[in-house]
């Protein structure tokens, strides 16, 4: 590990301002993410602005009848709340699948929405990776690639996106709020949040420089039931192969989001569409343009069947 500065920030805009203005510098809260890769040189931040006392760890109802939650709101407090355990039950879900209690309890909403992807070759520094150096090549393709993704890819990147929380907040529509190194406040919808590696898979969320993330906003519930199913090769702290979000309403619609699979967190209006024609028709949606390799084109079909349990799930409740 590298030496670095280390400095508390005492507002919301101080820690944007030092960001914008201090080249390499980084914001840290749990750094479950970080501090990994900050050891294996990946991440080599020369200022590390720590945010942990900045009050953005609340969880709030909101005028409209949603839900705000603090960016520095933990894993653990998050999937435990009794309002997000009541009405929005898939996001507790997805959270209690990810990683382990341990690092659930460091682990922050707002860096677990930047957490960085799995994928060996980006974190192997002996093998070429455009994420880690830009264009340098991708190692993966023609590599090991059994666990990465198989949409959104490019010729520059087939690295997946390795959260659960992101998933089944992508389906539930939600907005991730922040404010610029100039003090301006955005709401970017987490549709928009997460880029697509294209030719630039360095580039990996819409935010600016020096721009945080202060909290995630939640629409109104959307009632129905809530299902979140993950596949992965050992029953906990390991990533997905392929994970799926649901709600099903009762008029037999459904809408759908899948992690494991995507460069991002995957959802089409086209899956959502297909919900009430069944777990083949929604796998046909939803792997449409699908990039396979030798090595992960197994995740098409282990969709298709992730799907068919969470219906037979669905059958049976009823």
């Amino acid at each position: 590990m590298k030496p670095f500065v280390y400095s508390r920030a005492t507002s919301v805009e101080d820690a944007a301002r030092t960001a914008g203005t201090v080249q390499g510098a980084r914001f840290i809260a749990g750094g479950t993410n970080l501090l990994d890769l900050m050891k294996h040189q990946i991440e080599t931040p020369t200022h590390l602005i720590d945010v942990n006392h900045l009050g953005l760890d609340r969880i709030e109802k909101t005028p409209e009848g949603g839900l705000r939650i603090g960016a520095l709101v933990r894993n653990t407090d998050l999937a435990a709340d009794m309002i997000v355990r009541s009405d929005y039950a898939v996001l507790s879900r997805a959270l209690l699948a990810g990683a382990s209690g341990q690092l659930r309890n460091k682990a922050t909403t707002a860096g677990n929405l930047l957490q960085r992807t799995r994928c060996p070759y980006f974190y192997d520094t002996r093998m070429p990776c455009n994420k880690r150096k830009p264009g340098s090549g991708c190692g993966a393709i023609g590599g090991m690639s059994r666990n990465l993704a198989i949409l959104g890819v490019s010729d520059a990147c087939i690295a997946q996106h390795p959260s659960d929380m992101a998933v089944a907040m992508r389906l539930l529509d939600a907005q991730v709020d922040t404010t610029g190194v100039d003090g301006a406040r955005r709401s970017i919808p987490i549709a928009d949040f997460h880029l697509l590696p294209g030719e630039t898979p360095h580039i990996e969320s819409a935010l600016k420089p020096g721009e945080i993330i202060t909290s995630v906003t939640l629409p109104k519930p959307i009632g129905g039931t809530h299902v979140y199913r993950k596949v992965r090769d050992r029953a906990s702290y390991a990533f997905a192969l392929v994970s799926v979000a649901a709600v099903f309403d009762r008029k037999g619609g459904a809408r759908f989001a899948f992690g494991g699979i995507g460069a991002k967190p995957w959802r089409t209006q086209a899956a959502d569409a297909a919900g009430k024609s069944g777990a083949k028709a929604v796998a046909q949606a939803t792997l449409e343009g699908a990039r396979t390799t030798h090595h992960n084109a197994f995740k098409t079909v282990l969709v298709e069947r992730t799907l068919a349990s969470i219906y037979r799930q669905k059958e049976a409740r009823a």
